[in-house]
């Protein structure tokens, strides 16, 4: 009949295979350096405990800036992360990128951290849709933060050194 469907048994669209080694619109720079976590291996043991502490700890670095309302919703998507990860719904592929965006959080190299975050949702949608926004949200909060106020994993030189600018600045307004 012309209205039934082409081949009801046929799996769905999502499963077309392994990505390839060098996906267009992915973070070739990112992912071109071997990760300590994971060194150029295919199957990938990153541990969920290296990639939520610090995400947990960029939250809680903008809590006295970021509203309270959005620190709860990033924290229940992180949760949903987390949950995820225990119960074994995350790909090697998912694992490792996220464990690389961690790392680039980390460093303060934000656009890096938003390129594998369009990544992962242009290639594992159906894996990361529920908790992935809570990340972009947190990478785009913590990317507002006043220099210094990171999870102290990043360079703590930049921290110190607008302590000495502003001293500067008052003079000028007569």
């Amino acid at each position: 009949p012309p209205s039934a469907p082409a081949d009801p048994s046929a799996p769905p669209p999502r499963a077309l295979g392994p990505l390839p080694q060098g996906p267009v619109g992915a973070a070739p720079r990112a992912e071109s350096r071997p990760s300590a976590a994971c060194p150029e291996q295919e199957e990938c043991t990153v541990s969920a405990d290296s990639v939520l502490a610090p995400l947990r700890a960029a939250l809680d670095s903008c809590r006295a800036t970021v509203q309270k309302q959005v620190c709860n919703d990033i924290g229940r998507r992180l949760t949903v992360l987390e949950d995820a990860w225990a119960q074994g719904k995350l790909s090697a592929p998912v694992r490792k990128r996220m464990s690389l965006l961690v790392q680039e959080l980390q460093q303060q190299h934000w656009d890096a951290a938003d390129e594998i975050h369009r990544s992962l949702m242009v290639d594992h949608v159906n894996e990361v849709s529920q908790w992935m926004v809570g990340v972009k949200r947190l990478i785009a909060e913590t990317r507002n933060l006043p220099t210094g106020e990171t999870d102290g994993s990043a360079d703590t030189e930049t921290a110190t050194e607008p302590a000495t600018e502003p001293t500067a600045e008052p003079a000028a307004e007569p």
